[in-house]
């Protein structure tokens, strides 16, 4: 088959760049970074969190090619911030929501258990439903008999 081995689509190879940035020569506070190894997930991800910035003016990713496992990200900004400033400052907001959603998965993981065992072992079907200010979602635990 002329498909690559799947390895390639996650492994930064040695000596390139998970990340790298060239400055648009046309247009004042305009830059592309290729991310190597990446997709969809993180360029959606990337984009939206760049549009929330309003320094940014223009946020937007492509993938060049299906087999070419990388993305283009190009930014473009008023003359308040620069594209590096923009990237780093969505990269570190992103990094603060997922830590704050890892420590909320933690606390309703821990809520979930302790209504497991306090329902002596799951009954059949029982369904709870309640709302967490903190982490502000809506969590649904449906207990199935696994005993």
């Amino acid at each position: 088959m002329n498909a690559p081995d799947r390895y390639e689509r996650f492994v930064v190879p040695e000596g390139t760049k998970k990340v790298s940035y060239e400055r648009d020569t046309k247009i004042i506070n305009a830059a592309s970074f290729t991310i190597e190894r990446e997709d969809h997930t993180i360029g959606n991800i990337l984009r939206m969190q760049l549009h929330r910035d309003e320094n940014v003016l223009f946020a937007g990713y492509k993938l060049p090619h299906p087999l070419q496992y990388k993305i283009i990200v190009r930014i473009h900004t008023t003359s308040q911030s620069s594209p590096m400033q923009a990237y780093n400052q969505a990269i570190n907001d992103l990094d603060k929501e997922l830590d704050h959603l890892k420590s909320c998965f933690e606390v309703m993981l821990l809520r979930w258990q302790s209504i497991q065992w306090s329902t002596n072992r799951h009954s059949k079907n029982c369904k709870e439903a309640y709302f967490d200010k903190r982490c502000q979602i809506i969590v649904v635990c449906c207990h199935a008999n696994l005993y």
